[in-house]
């Protein structure tokens, strides 16, 4: 089992500290015993001088005996014993005293009729031992120390490294892979260590950022491809209500010009009365309108070339202002015309009828929540040198500023689910740049929203 770096280095120490104890206790009793070694041929030497001593003098001499025993340089506590042959003690220098010895060391010399002892205190040994234990002992406690600090300087530097490190590594465990920040770190190694794995958070933030991206456009595409399978439906069954609607167009279009001729012929008989007349112009009137609703609708939902051709833009409007007058009338939105332009635009009709279309479409739902006596469409019209323009301006609440520059991308809108695509204005924004013009957004003065476009306008004199 794995155990924490101080607890490491701490039974390292505690290690290390026991074999320098042995050692120490076994330098003391070599020392204490290479001292009682000394002792032992230091106590025979001095045996063997006296004795030679005494061999030449004899004992009789005792005050030169005394005088020469005086002079040697006993250790401090040593005497000497000189007895005769029946062992009784002739001279002790210096004297021994009643009180308890400690231990000591005995050299004994037997010279002719005469013994000679020379008697040595253990603690001499002790005290010569003392100064060599203290050495050793100051020595191993230095060591020791000096290890000791070096342990704690190691641990110093390399536990908030290592630390460092770990809580870098479970940062990284709980997902969060924001790039550790550079702990200076106390060996080259593990500098190196520290670089690679800030280098491995990188790679693996770059590679989650790159899978969210990935899925985040795979999810973009699926939506687009679900908005595409819906648009596509959507325009099959606009095909369809096309084919429709010009069949019913042309199916209602002729009893619609029987009604027209019918209502103007009898206008003109000789027993019709006023109130008769005014009845069958009405008649007359509004099949003629029927008749040109109609002819817009199928029109609409024809399928025609898009060649450039001369168009008259009040033409343009007329259509679609035909198209939605009932609706407009309906929700109480007063419709302006401001027309301008004399020249054709050169563009595709229909294509610039879907284009202004939507714009009038867009500027009723956005009027949804003004007050009725504030609901303004304004349908503007004017010429720029070799360009006609037009614009469609609503008094609604307008467009904010962070979609603005989202209005023309497709799938983009505002507007409740169920009520819009987001295909309008892109698809707008393809017919008008295919046409070789512009289109765009700006704020209505006071308030509102103004979208326009221009095209060229056609060298023709006239549609």
């Amino acid at each position: 089992m794995a155990r924490p770096l101080r607890e490491q280095f701490a039974i390292a120490t505690f290690v290390l500290i026991v074999p320098v104890g042995a050692v120490m206790t076994f330098s003391t009793g070599s020392a204490y015993s290479t001292q009682l070694d000394v002792l032992r041929h230091e106590g025979e030497d001095f045996a063997k001088t006296i004795a030679a001593h005494i061999d030449n003098v004899g004992p009789a001499g005792d005050a030169t005996l005394k005088a020469f025993l005086a002079a040697l340089p006993l250790p401090a506590g040593g005497r000497v014993e000189i007895d005769d042959e029946t062992g009784r003690t002739l001279h002790t220098v210096p004297p021994a005293t009643t009180l308890l010895e400690p231990m000591r060391l005995t050299a004994q010399v037997q010279t002719r009729p005469w013994t000679v002892r020379v008697v040595i205190p253990t603690t001499v040994a002790s005290d010569r031992a003392r100064l060599n234990i203290r050495n050793t002992i100051a020595i191993s406690g230095v060591a020791t120390i000096v290890l000791l600090i070096i342990q704690a300087v190691f641990l110093r530097r390399w536990l908030p490294a290592l630390s460092s490190l770990e809580k870098s590594a479970e940062q990284v465990g709980r997902g969060d892979l924001r790039v550790p920040a550079s702990t200076k770190m106390p060996t080259l190694e593990l500098e190196h260590l520290r670089d690679a794995f800030r280098d491995m958070v990188e790679r693996l933030r770059g590679a989650r950022e790159a899978i969210d991206r990935q899925m985040k456009e795979e999810r973009r595409m699926r939506l687009e491809v679900q908005s595409l399978q819906q648009q596509v439906i959507r325009q099959e069954r606009l095909a369809a209500i096309g084919v429709l609607v010009s069949g019913i167009a042309h199916e209602l279009n002729n009893p619609l010009q029987t009604i027209s001729g019918f209502s103007e012929l009898l206008q003109h008989e000789p027993g019709a009365t006023d109130r008769a007349r005014g009845d069958l112009a009405l008649i007359h009137q509004e099949s003629a309108r029927a008749s040109a609703i109609i002819r817009n609708l199928s029109r609409f939902g024809r399928q025609q070339e898009s060649t450039p051709a001369p168009v008259n833009l009040s033409d343009v409007l007329g259509s679609v202002i035909e198209l939605r007058q009932r609706k407009l009338s309906e929700q109480g939105i007063r419709l302006e015309r401001d027309e301008r332009v004399v020249r054709p635009a050169h563009a595709v009709f229909t294509e610039l009828q879907q284009v202004v279309l939507n714009f009038v479409i867009n500027a009723e739902q956005s009027l949804r929540a003004r007050p009725p006596d504030s609901r303004r469409i304004c349908l503007r019209t004017y010429e720029e040198g070799d360009r006609v323009h037009l614009e469609v301006e609503d008094s609604g609440p307008g467009v904010s500023p962070e979609n603005e520059t989202k209005l023309f991308q497709p799938f983009f809108t505002t507007k409740p689910v169920g009520e819009g695509t987001g295909l309008g204005l892109s698809v707008s924004y393809g017919i008008i740049h295919s046409l070789g013009g512009e289109i765009g957004y700006r704020h209505g003065v006071p308030d509102g929203a103004v979208f326009f476009f221009w095209v060229p306008a056609s060298r023709s004199e006239g549609v």
